[in-house]
């Protein structure tokens, strides 16, 4: 049961990185700002933002 919360933890924190890290880029979009970010800048962000939220369930 453990690794079933487990990878439901971090199938939910993939998906939450996701919509945050786009969110901000559309955010900063509207405000004038232009970022683009290579696939592997992306995926790093993607992962640190995944583990910041995931350490945020491990209350």
């Amino acid at each position: 049961m453990k690794f079933v919360n487990g990878l439901i933890n971090l199938i939910v924190s993939l998906v939450v990185s996701t919509i945050i890290i786009y969110g901000i880029n559309i955010i900063a979009g509207f405000a004038g700002a232009d970022y683009s970010f290579s696939h592997g800048e992306t995926f790093v962000i993607w992962i640190l933002m995944a583990i910041l939220i995931n350490n945020c369930f491990n209350k």
